[in-house]
């Protein structure tokens, strides 16, 4: 049994969480794994009962659990003055990062082929295939250095400052992320000027050499970096960088699959690690049953090959979601005019009904080489060995 601690939090997430959780339900039904769910508050519906923004039961539960499946955070932006809000994403978010050592932010960018109109760029790139997973550093680098004015308000400073200890742990993440993907790490850097990114080549290179040769390794300025995600997204696998680098950089890539609501991504830290959408709560639409799960289902399956190694399950569920898709299947925020939206129950059913007739596929595929090869097998004498 895997420990999952669910916190839904705000807006739209309650509701999309629901069809992230009947997904693991389906991947349960196929795998035999079994996930002990348990919902804990978090953000705006935390402070409604506790009047705290992450409340010590929420952490005690998340310390406890074998991974953190996080759903979205924040109010009406014309209540954030509001003590229930304000605050709030600093106050659950840095906490957890902070308590749970989260130090890598992984957030994959995948354009789908039949979503193709929904993303800014060429059909002609778009059809080298995008499939970017960015890892960045999260705790380190020129957010979390020395910050200062002068008394006169003329000069500032701000620090960029890593340790290779820093550095070894986002790139341990990359390399062996690549080994579940196409192989290949380019680490983004401005070495030509900051000595911050010699280090953080020269770790890179020594890692890799001493445990990652097999996977292979390129090196890009960040300057370049920026124009080669819109220019030619095709040539990243897993794309590695500090801390600012990888703000910039994850914000470009986000918007190439066209949607907010088609992103996950997972912050991993040295013990349990945390899932969540891209996008925010949404308040907007929220209790309206049109939010887009999508961005939910799939950080459940990175929990699934991040936090419990069912890489198998992990692209079921990825599978899944791009047979619904390209069945034509449609929320508001993906649909093209003309196009009928379907609801976010609709739609999360139609990934569980996807998932398990993709498990029975498998199985049947399974079954037909199994008895293939029985056939193809030299057999001898009844009581005599084969061959």
């Amino acid at each position: 049994t895997k420990n999952v601690a669910v916190l839904p939090g705000d807006g739209i997430g309650p509701e999309v969480m629901d069809e992230a959780l009947k997904v693991l339900a389906a991947v349960t039904k196929v795998s035999g794994v079994t996930f002990a769910t348990k919902t804990h508050l978090i953000g705006g519906a935390a402070f409604d009962a506790t009047g705290e923004h992450y409340p010590d039961s929420t952490r005690q539960a998340c310390s406890a659990a074998d991974a953190i499946l996080f759903g979205s955070i924040g109010g009406p932006t014309e209540e954030s003055h509001l003590p229930k809000w304000a605050n709030a994403e600093r106050n659950a978010l840095l906490g957890l990062r902070k308590d749970f050592t989260l130090a890598v932010n992984l957030r994959p960018a995948v354009v789908y082929p039949m979503l193709a109109q929904l993303s800014p760029l060429r059909p002609d790139i778009i059809a080298k295939g995008v499939d970017i997973l960015v890892v960045r550093e999260l705790v380190g680098g020129i957010y979390f250095g020395e910050h200062k004015t002068a008394a006169d308000g003329k000069s500032a400073v701000d620090v960029m400052e890593y340790s290779a200890d820093q550095i070894r742990v986002a790139l341990k993440f990359a390399f062996e992320a690549a080994r579940k993907r196409s192989n290949k790490v380019t680490v983004v850097d401005k070495a030509n000027v900051l000595d911050c990114s010699r280090l953080w080549r020269s770790v890179a290179q020594e890692m890799h050499a001493a445990a990652y040769s097999d996977v292979k390794m390129d090196f890009m300025l960040v300057d370049n970096a920026a124009m080669q995600i819109i220019k030619n997204p095709a040539a990243f696998d897993v794309l590695c960088t500090e801390n600012m680098f990888g703000d910039i950089l994850s914000d470009a890539a986000s918007v190439l699959p066209g949607s907010l609501g088609l992103m996950p991504s997972a912050s991993l830290g040295t013990g349990v690690h945390m899932y969540e959408p891209s996008g925010g709560s949404a308040p907007d639409i929220a209790g309206k049953g049109v939010a887009n799960p999508i961005a939910q289902v799939l950080s459940a399956a990175l929990m699934l090959r991040y936090s419990f190694d069912m890489d198998k399950e992990a692209q079921l569920v990825e599978k899944a979601v791009s047979a619904v898709l390209d069945a034509g299947l449609r929320t508001g925020d993906i649909a093209l005019p003309g196009e009928k939206a379907v609801s976010t129950k609709a739609m999360g059913d139609a990934i569980v009904a996807k998932v398990l007739e993709g498990a029975k596929e498998k199985s049947r595929a399974l079954l037909s080489a199994a008895a293939a090869a029985a056939v193809s097998a030299p057999t001898g004498p009844p009581g005599q060995p084969a061959g």
